[in-house]
């Protein structure tokens, strides 16, 4: 396999329902593990997500978990996740769904340096850039 680069998040216990939702929607195989799968003890983790993986057709991976037992969960915006390419229909699937019903903190719109961008944060607090590359013609 070849190296990669991709987002790993974090959930406070909504991790199944986050990568579900990534699911719907970007496509491809979900995979799910959690702690009660590797024999973790106590009733409170045993659904909780352990490890998730998101496999898209476009060639996505998403990773995501709920943070383990015993550590604290510290929420942080240190991170977003960017969308990006010339496919156009596409990627304003991609936002509309994201941001739907969201915050949007930056409009899908054309921009100053000539490509179509927005940036919105969905229900589970990640915050997603979407750019869209335009031909300079």
């Amino acid at each position: 396999m070849a190296s990669r680069l991709n987002p790993y998040l974090s959930f406070d216990g909504g991790a199944r329902q986050a990568m579900e939702f990534y699911k719907d929607v970007f496509g491809g195989e979900l995979h799910l593990n959690t702690y009660g799968d590797i024999g973790q003890s106590g009733p409170e983790y045993a659904d909780k997500i352990m490890h998730g993986m998101l496999e898209t057709p476009s060639g996505f991976t998403l990773m995501g978990a709920d943070h383990p037992p015993g550590m604290e969960y510290k929420p942080g915006n240190t991170y977003s996740v960017s969308l990006s390419g010339d496919d156009e229909s596409e990627l304003r699937g991609y936002w509309e769904k994201l941001s739907s019903g969201n915050q949007v903190s930056v409009p899908l719109e054309r921009q100053m340096w000539g490509d179509v961008f927005g940036m919105c944060t969905d229900q589970f607090g990640v915050t997603w850039m979407v750019n869209i590359s335009t031909s300079q013609g």
